[in-house]
């Protein structure tokens, strides 16, 4: 199955934009401390298995990374079990625009 894909400046662009997104971070809490998008949600990657129900299967989720190898995990994985899914090419690393310390 075919893991849609967007880039980090198209990704900019729907915040600027400020369309409607589902942003999941699922890098780990080291990481995340050194910043993350704003609009994002912490979810570590080895958490979705278990937080799985609280996502709805009618919504596209965008997933991002340090550099898009788990998040591209994350989405082969939600794929197979019928959600809507979106990897960030280039993860956090290709990201450019206005990060912010997690919470």
């Amino acid at each position: 199955m075919e893991i849609k894909e967007i880039s980090t400046a198209a990704l900019k662009e729907k915040i600027e934009a400020d369309e409607e997104l589902y942003l999941i971070d699922v890098r780990e809490d080291e990481e995340v401390a050194e910043g993350m998008i704003p609009q994002a949600v912490h979810i570590r990657m080895g958490e979705i298995p278990e937080k799985m129900e609280t996502l709805d299967k009618d919504k596209e989720y965008v997933f991002i990374c340090r550099s898009g190898m788990r998040s591209m995990n994350v989405c082969k994985y939600l794929d197979e079990q019928g959600f809507k899914t979106v990897n960030v090419e280039g993860g956090m690393m290709a990201w450019e625009g206005e990060t912010k310390p997690k919470n």
